[in-house]
């Protein structure tokens, strides 16, 4: 039975683990805040809110006729010398 135990906690702690590093990737407000121009392009046309996100990038279609998946900004922190 102490076996069986051992083997299921196992299995749940390896699902949870991988559902981590394949899951959304918080970003702050502020990284994904740029000018349509400054966007690098991170995805495909037409791609899906939660699959641009599961890549660790922006997403916004707000606005028409410009890249909608997008690598993020650096943050604050990142622009100190």
């Amino acid at each position: 039975m102490e076996q069986k135990r051992f083997w299921l906690l196992a299995i749940v702690l390896i699902l949870g683990l991988s559902s981590l590093a394949n899951g959304y990737t918080q970003l702050l407000q502020e990284q994904c805040a740029l000018q349509p121009f400054a966007r690098v392009n991170c995805g495909y046309p037409y791609i899906s809110a939660e699959e641009c996100n599961n890549r660790g990038c922006c997403f916004d279609n707000s606005i028409p006729d410009v890249i909608w998946c997008f690598f993020p900004g650096p943050t604050n922190e990142e622009c100190v010398l």
